[in-house]
């Protein structure tokens, strides 16, 4: 079976959610064959693991030198002419590598061109989605702006996700679901719609236990460890990347913070920075996951499931101006999980505040370990991997059990 999964390229994690379903497939056949089609940051990452990668033209949102989303210049460059231009060299392209490597199913992860180009082609189309449409970012002065643009995307947009066998949205059951705000599907949309749950690369309980691993990578028991998995497109990680940097350097006695940096594959030692170590990559980050005991990142969907699968509670430094990230922000909150940052905000006072107040308080403890038991039957890469088989092998969707 010839599979190609066409990965939005923005950041990492929707190639980071595609790569545990390939790597799974390929472990069960010998004879499954696997490209990738993507842009950006996630090119690179991809090829890396190994996998057969095409590049296309990329598309996203413009930010300026501090990561906030810039709504401006998202708006007039490409503009309203070039946009769709580069959607559609985007969908001459997908047709090439279709044409020419004939996959029995595509697999799209928030990439509409790979789905018209698989539907023109006649070939079995999966998606998989976290964000129904594009949100455009507010601002006030432009609202009015933003809420027409979201109108018309939803119309058109939730028509292409929607035109493929199925949607798969990995995320958590009703009430736990993190991007509820950003699933604002129609009811003429949504019996093509299905929550899945999480693709965890790595399930908790495969790992040894939390002493296990903090003897194994040499961390301090009886501290409060602190894991900061930078994450997002890498022209946004810098400034923030400093300012965190610069907050967790000189944190107590009884704290030990580790922070990767999100530079797929860098073998450079890590920094000793005081009680802060930070890596420039981590390839067996969920270890120091299930070894933490709070998380600061940015609330990309990928990050709050894990953080949540694995039982920690997180605080949350959005993107400035970026709609989906509050949204998750506000749900993590709501669920009684997280603490929001505003990034304007971030100082070493501010941070340390956040993290006794979560450290000192239990019901934030009780609470993610409550959700966690409760989503954990839900195995979302196992059902990805067995509807994509079941398509690409003209069968009905798989049926989670």
């Amino acid at each position: 079976m010839r599979i190609q999964f066409a990965v939005c390229g923005v950041g990492l994690g929707h190639a980071g959610r595609c790569i545990p379903i390939a790597k799974e497939l390929q472990s069960r056949y010998d004879n499954m064959q696997i490209f990738f089609s993507t842009y950006r940051d996630a090119v690179n990452y991809v090829r890396e693991e190994g996998y057969p990668t095409f590049e296309v033209k990329a598309m996203g949102f413009r930010v300026k030198t501090d990561g906030t989303v810039d709504f401006r210049r998202t708006v007039l460059n490409p503009g309203p002419f070039r946009a769709p231009y580069s959607f559609l060299k985007q969908v001459e392209r997908e047709i090439k590598i279709m044409t020419t490597l004939k996959p029995d199913v595509v697999v799209s992860d928030s990439r509409a061109s790979a789905i018209v180009a698989a539907r023109m082609l006649s070939t079995p189309i999966l998606c998989i989605l976290n964000q129904f449409q594009v949100i455009i970012p507010r601002k006030t002065h432009l609202l009015r702006l933003a809420k027409f643009a979201d109108a018309a995307t939803l119309a058109i947009i939730g028509k292409i996700w929607t035109t493929g066998v199925e949607v798969m949205i990995p995320d958590f059951p009703s009430p736990f679901t993190i991007s509820t705000d950003n699933l604002r599907i129609p009811s003429n949309y949504q019996k093509k719609t299905r929550l899945i749950g999480p693709i965890l690369p790595v399930r908790p309980e495969t790992l040894p236990t939390k002493q296990e691993l903090r003897k194994k990578l040499g961390l301090q028991e009886g501290k409060i460890l602190i894991f900061a998995p930078i994450s997002g497109p890498i022209e946004e990680r810098a400034y923030f990347t400093n300012i965190l940097r610069k907050a967790l350097a000189n944190t107590p006695e009884n704290f030990e913070v580790v922070m990767s940096l999100g530079y797929p594959k860098s073998k450079a030692s890590p920094q000793q920075n005081g009680r802060l170590r930070i890596f420039k990559w981590i390839p067996n980050r969920f270890e120091y996951m299930k070894a933490c005991d709070i998380v600061i990142s940015r609330p990309g969907h990928g990050t709050m499931l894990q953080t949540i699968c694995y039982g920690k509670p997180s605080i949350l430094i959005p993107t400035p101006s970026h709609t989906e990230q509050m949204n998750n922000t506000m749900k993590g909150v709501a669920l009684g999980v997280a603490l929001i940052v505003k990034q304007d905000k971030i100082s070493r006072k501010v941070l340390l505040s956040a993290i006794k107040e979560i450290a000192m308080n239990e019901r934030y403890a009780n609470r993610v370990q409550q959700i966690k038991d409760s989503v954990s039957q839900w195995d979302g890469l196992e059902t990805a991997v067995q509807t994509i088989l079941n398509v690409g092998n003209g069968d009905k969707p798989y049926v989670y059990a």
